[in-house]
C-alpha cells in the first residue's frame, strides 16, 4: 500500500488472472474481506449471481459459522440475540450494492 492508497498486484497473480496495465478492478465487500474482480469480466458461469442466489450463499455461510462457533463452545448452545426490531433483512443488505436482481 502506497502513501496514495494504491496497491500493487504481484506479477504471478496478474499473470494468473490476466490482469493487465489499464484494467479496471472492482472492489466488492465480502463480510470481513474484500473480493477483487476485473470490472466488466463475467463470472465463469457467464452470469452474475441473482439476489436469491446471494441470499442462499449468505445463509449457507451463516450456518457454517454457527456450526464452527458451536464446536468451539464444546456443544454448549450459543446465546441467540433477539432479532426483532433490528431494522433490516438479509435481502435489504444486497439491494443497494449494484448487483442485478
Amino acid at each position: 500500500m502506497t502513501s496514495k492508497l494504491q496497491l500493487t498486484v504481484p506479477k504471478a497473480i496478474a499473470d494468473q488472472y490476466k490482469i493487465r496495465p489499464g484494467d479496471e478492478l472492482e472492489w466488492i465487500p465480502a463480510g470481513e474481506s474484500i473480493r477483487v474482480e476485473l470490472a466488466g469480466r463475467e463470472r465463469n458461469s457467464g452470469m452474475r449471481l441473482s439476489r436469491g442466489e446471494r441470499v442462499e450463499l449468505f445463509d449457507q455461510a451463516t450456518e457454517r459459522q454457527r456450526q464452527r462457533e458451536q464446536a468451539l463452545l464444546n456443544g454448549k448452545p450459543r446465546p441467540v440475540p433477539e432479532q426483532k426490531g433490528r431494522g433490516w433483512t438479509r435481502e435489504e443488505l444486497y439491494e443497494d450494492r449494484g448487483f442485478p436482481r
